[in-house]
């Protein structure tokens, strides 16, 4: 269990809306560094997300050192968050989980997960059971049915190609910055997501297997004060709702 999380402060609905329209327009951090325990729990938290399968589609890489900050905040466009940031987060779905996901299917065969009567059957079975009659191997028709049935009952459903696998893993490593970023204003820290990035030089940099793509480059620190600028342009409400 962890041991940083602290009581977040109550809030009322306007000092929480006045966060949320300050979240999107942090662009400048503070040089204090993070401690390592507040990485450490945060990086926790995103393991806690949601995902499609029973394995983790995503992996992280935290970028500390001065030299590597600066690289990588060359290939995210050099946006004020990542050039002042003492930390950045890269988030990184894995297709190579599709591959496991498939081979799932054994999980399901292992001796203790079969009924015990289909078990009992086939441990009698011998040849001349087959030699009862039309009744016979109807019993036997039933049996195998029956455990075919209840195998695939037990096989979790899974994707059933590389495309739908990466969608999975995209919208589990989003949850899993979502957890990441709230772990980190859990703290008293605030986190920016880049709006933009080389996805190629960021790959190359950290040295990324071809069997990952990266989600998201997520700047993290101290916000410093003139770190807010003007509001955004966004499209109205009535433009990008839909109520069904």
């Amino acid at each position: 269990m962890s041991h940083f999380h602290e009581p977040l402060p109550e809030i009322n609905a306007e000092e929480f809306r006045k966060v949320v329209m300050s979240r999107r327009s942090v662009r400048r951090y503070l040089p204090d560094p993070v401690p390592e325990a507040v990485i450490q729990d945060c990086l926790e938290l995103a393991l806690l997300a949601p995902n499609s399968s029973n394995l983790q589609p995503w992996s992280f890489y935290v970028v500390e050192t001065p030299e590597m900050r600066k690289k990588l905040a060359q290939a995210c466009m050099n946006q004020n968050a990542a050039k002042t940031a003492p930390l950045l987060f890269v988030m990184v779905a894995r297709t190579d989980t599709w591959k496991q996901n498939s081979l799932r299917v054994l999980d399901v065969w292992p001796e203790e997960t079969i009924p015990k009567v289909v078990q009992d059957y086939y441990g009698r079975l011998a040849l001349f059971h087959y030699n009862q009659g039309p009744l016979g191997l109807l019993g036997l028709a039933k049996r195998v049915s029956g455990a075919l049935a209840g195998l695939a009952r037990a096989v979790p459903r899974g994707p059933y190609s590389l495309s739908e696998m990466r969608v999975w893993a995209a919208k589990s490593t989003a949850l899993a910055c979502e957890n990441l970023m709230l772990g980190l204003r859990a703290h008293g820290y605030d986190s920016c997501p880049m709006e933009g990035f080389d996805e190629w030089r960021v790959r190359k940099l950290l040295k990324i297997p071809s069997d990952g793509f990266v989600v998201m480059v997520i700047a993290a620190g101290k916000r410093a004060d003139n770190g807010v600028y003007h509001a955004r342009f966004r499209f109205p409400l009535e433009d990008v709702v839909t109520r069904c």
